[in-house]
């Protein structure tokens, strides 16, 4: 299921959707994903809730439950807002910024972690972006400089359904 909450030009629920099953095929992941994108304001209070952070986030994930929830890979939540200023900062359009962002919070859905995989989930997401035709990713913007340097704090956040 795709739920969009702010208008972005070049993209609707149903391209989305397509997008999203075209990368889930190609990372291999069992499961459906849901995706939001909404407000700064609702992912502040989501990050508020789930990881204790009173601040908004780009993007978050939330894996399903393993053996409780069958045929769901889990759900991922995206700022619109955040986006629109990464991608102003970076030189892409926001449709592409929406897609970098769910595709790195599929990554997080089928377990990889940047942050203790030792590379594995960068050298995954730069295969994945070629493969669909994105822009850099989230990973390999810390050693990039922007005009407006991008905030990304995606995590994944395991929550019951």
């Amino acid at each position: 299921m795709i739920t969009i909450q702010h208008t972005i030009d070049g993209l609707n629920e149903a391209a989305l959707a397509r997008f999203v099953e075209r990368a889930r095929r190609a990372l291999e992941l069992s499961g459906t994903v849901s995706v939001l994108v909404t407000g700064s304001q609702e992912m502040r209070r989501l990050n508020r809730r789930f990881r204790r952070m009173n601040k908004p986030t780009d993007v978050l994930s939330f894996p399903a439950m393993p053996g409780i929830v069958e045929k769901v890979a889990g759900d991922v939540a995206i700022s619109a807002e955040i986006a629109a200023r990464n991608a102003d900062g970076l030189g892409h359009t926001l449709a592409d910024e929406i897609k970098v962002l769910i595709l790195h919070g599929m990554l997080h859905l089928a377990g990889y972690d940047h942050e203790h995989d030792g590379g594995d989930m960068k050298r995954k997401e730069q295969r994945l972006r070629k493969t669909l035709g994105l822009p850099i990713g989230l990973i390999e913007r810390t050693g990039r400089s922007t005009r407006s340097r991008p905030r990304s704090a995606s995590r994944s956040t395991r929550v019951s359904r």
